[in-house]
Formats: structure tokens, C-alpha cells, sequence
């Protein structure tokens, strides 16, 4: 048995993922706060314990995201992008296009029947079209986030958001409110903007089939929906989406060690 951990920390949740070859041990997900190093320790026992493994019985540690380099007790450190593309493939051997949204930025990676980076475009300027984007949005109108997937699924009538700016778009959300329009058929517009949004980012490294959503909005299915109907392709989701990135660098971790020659 050789066991590698892939720690992914990103800007608000670490998240961590233990390998046996392809085997996946024991997974964990806990939020970010302002002691990375803490978080990141954190994201490491918690999926141990899930595994029922010691942390002496891990060979390898690989960390990745934006608090790749708090992850000190790792022996190697690899961006997000070659990550999620690499667990992307993993899941799913015939991704060609990576999207990732999570808290802070959007990113679409081209990825090599190998499950390698070919080419990439990021938005990590502004929070439109994120997760935080989300959350402003959904606090607006009096949801918590986890609700808002289901309910912009009912919507019959979706508005238009123009607003590219988060802040901006929170006060249009207000308006539509006043303005008597239904919280799903909002919920609905808020999602095809940002499916919008990360549309102009995948043209730029080409939109070919097939598509996997990575990234903490993976989950939600709102989302996920609104993506298929704009691409009109199939669009891969999993239980795991969320956990991509951390999966990755276990699997780069496992090729550094020798584990493995794929």
C-alpha cells in the first residue's frame, strides 16, 4: 500500500483527498480562515481519520491551490490549473475542457487526451461570476446559498441581470425584488449570467466535448443546468467535482514518488 494525500487550499475551503493507486481512502472539506497553516494541518487529519490511516502511512503530500505554499508539511507544490485539469481526467478520461468556478475566480483549462494542460483563461479580477458572486446575491435576497440551485430550478420566467459587477448586480437584485419578480426566476437569471461569463472565458481556449465542471459551484445544480442549456453539450459533474484539484495533486504526488506511470 502506498498512500499519497493531495492538500488543495483555496481562497474559502481546504479540502483534502488520501490515494492508494486509484483508490480513493478518505476524503475532507473545512472552511478557510485567516491561519492557513492551521487549515491546511486541519484538511490533512481529518481526511486521515476518515481513511482510518496514521499520517506516518502517508509517502507523499502534494499541495495546490491559493495557499499551495502553507502547506509545509508537503514535499511538492503544483498550481491549481495542472490539478484540476489532471483529476478532471481522472474522473473522466475523455475531458477536453475544464471549468472551474470556486470562491474568487473561473477558469477553463483545454486539457491533452492525457490529461494534461494545452491552454487556459482565467478571471481572478473581479468576483462577478464566482462563488462569492453566490453568496452576495443569495444573502440579498434571504437565502443561504445551498438553496438557491433547487429553487432557480423552478423558475418560468428568468431575468435578465446586465450588472457585471458584483456590487452592482446585489442593487439590481434588490430591484427586481421591488419590482415584484419571483426570487426564482432572479435565481435563474443570476446563474445564466455567470454561466455567461465563464462562456466567453472557454471561447477563448475552445469549447469542445467533453466538458467537466470542477470547483465548489459544481454543486450547485442550478448551475450546473444553466451550463448544459448554454453549451448544449453534456456536462460531467460528480459527488467529487468539488474535491478535483486536491485528487490532481494526489495523482502528481503518485507520479513524483514512482507510484505510478501514467
Amino acid at each position: 500500500m502506498t498512500i499519497v494525500a493531495g492538500v488543495d487550499i483555496g481562497s474559502t475551503t481546504a479540502k483534502c483527498v488520501l490515494l492508494d493507486g486509484d483508490k480513493i481512502l478518505g476524503t475532507s472539506l473545512n472552511p478557510v480562515g485567516v491561519d492557513i497553516v492551521k487549515d491546511a494541518e486541519r484538511a490533512l487529519e481529518l481526511a486521515l481519520a476518515e481513511a482510518g490511516v496514521s499520517r506516518s502511512e502517508v509517502a507523499f503530500t502534494t499541495g495546490t491551490g491559493y495557499g499551495r505554499y502553507k502547506v509545509y508539511f508537503g514535499q511538492l507544490t503544483v498550481t491549481e490549473i495542472s490539478c484540476h485539469a489532471r483529476g478532471a481526467h481522472f474522473l473522466f478520461p475523455g475531458t477536453r475542457l475544464v471549468v472551474d468556478i470556486g470562491g474568487q475566480d473561473t477558469k477553463a483549462i483545454k486539457v491533452s487526451p492525457k490529461g494534461e494542460v494545452v491552454d487556459f483563461a482565467m478571471n481572478d479580477k473581479c468576483a462577478a461570476g464566482t462563488g462569492r458572486f453566490l453568496d452576495v446575491c443569495a444573502n440579498a435576497l434571504g437565502f443561504d446559498v445551498g438553496e438557491i440551485g433547487p429553487l432557480s430550478l423552478q423558475a418560468r420566467r428568468p431575468v435578465k441581470i446586465s450588472s457585471t459587477c458584483t456590487v452592482f448586480a446585489e442593487s439590481e437584485v434588490t430591484s427586481f425584488v421591488s419590482r415584484g419578480k419571483e426570487a426564482k426566476d432572479i435565481l435563474a437569471g443570476l446563474h445564466e449570467s455567470i454561466v455567461s461569463r465563464s462562456f466567453s472565458l472557454m471561447q477563448r481556449v475552445g469549447v469542445e466535448a467533453e466538458v467537466t465542471f470542477t470547483g465548489g459551484v459544481s454543486r450547485n445544480e442550478g448551475m450546473v443546468l444553466a451550463m448544459r442549456r448554454r453549451l448544449g453539450l453534456p456536462v460531467n459533474v460528480s459527488p467529487l467535482s468539488q474535491y478535483l484539484g486536491a485528487v490532481g495533486a494526489a495523482l502528481i504526488g503518485r507520479d513524483r514518488l514512482g507510484g505510478s506511470a501514467a
